[in-house]
């Protein structure tokens, strides 16, 4: 089964509107990133309860944590920002979820150096599985641009280095689009043994940020590559498509309406079903 999940906070940053619009499109399951303009690391406790219990009580379930953990330079103090790492924890025991969305750090401008990037980055990485792992967490890494994992190859070397349960992929074509790498069929073949989720926007030819269907992402193809595969899992809707951040993107409603109609309307002609 799949199941249909987004990152709501490109549609308003009022957690309500986020609801009321998730409803209206019969989505059920939300990537929670952020909320009344709060990063949901940020937020207090007090006001994660009191997104918890929106939510609950309109029938939407906490798919994962769009956290920005690993969004950082690699040169940032490891055991300081692990206090935030195990606030991510800790909220995502709050939200009932087990699923963390991560990236594998940017490079130091002071050490660029792919080699020293790629061992303290792994070294940072064994640390959270680890703690993902007690916690019975499954860690999510995006393969965004400018992280060490940014490539195909790199992001498998990660893959393959860890080798954990707890450290698996979430696919982003646009993502690998944006790196001039193939995302289906070269991305999804090469991490297809660790893929757990999958993150749903496209871009044009021309670099511009489009609805799934409308781009170079090949998604017809690839959600019919998936279906064959028995891909059991959540379809999460990122578009991006009236602005692209670093640590946030943001459609507005009737974007964020057209880049769900799209989706859904691939999935209906395929006739794949989805919650």
């Amino acid at each position: 089964m799949i199941y249909l999940s987004a990152f709501a906070d490109e549609i308003s940053p009022d957690l309500e509107t986020q609801i009321e619009f998730l409803r209206s499109e019969n989505i059920h399951f939300v990537d929670f990133r952020s909320a009344w303009n709060t990063n949901v690391l940020d937020l207090s406790d007090e006001q994660v309860i009191q997104a918890r219990e929106l939510l609950n009580s309109k029938g939407i379930q906490v798919a994962a944590i769009g956290s920005p953990i690993g969004k950082v330079t690699i040169d940032t103090p490891f055991e300081e920002y692990m206090e935030r790492f195990e606030r991510a924890l800790t909220v995502a025991e709050m939200f009932g979820t087990h699923y963390i969305r991560i990236f594998s750090f940017y490079p130091s401008s002071n050490q660029p150096d792919t080699i020293a990037h790629r061992e303290k980055a792994l070294r940072f990485l064994h640390e959270m599985t680890a703690r993902a792992s007690a916690a019975r967490v499954t860690l999510l890494h995006e393969n965004e641009k400018g992280i060490y994992g940014d490539t195909i190859a790199h992001n498998v070397d990660l893959l393959q280095s860890i080798d954990h349960p707890s450290f698996r992929a979430a696919l982003d074509p646009a993502n690998y689009l944006q790196c001039q790498q193939v995302p289906y069929p070269d991305a999804y073949e090469a991490i297809r043994p660790w893929l757990s989720y999958v993150h749903v926007k496209d871009v044009a030819a021309d670099g511009t940020l489009v609805v799934a269907g409308e781009g170079a992402a090949r998604w017809r193809e690839l959600l019919q590559r998936l279906r064959d595969d028995g891909y059991s899992g959540y379809l999460a809707l990122e578009p991006h498509l009236a602005l692209s951040g670093k640590y946030q993107g943001f459609s507005g409603t009737e974007l964020f309406r057209r880049a769900s109609q799209a989706l859904q309307k691939l999935l209906h002609e395929m006739q794949w079903d989805y919650d």
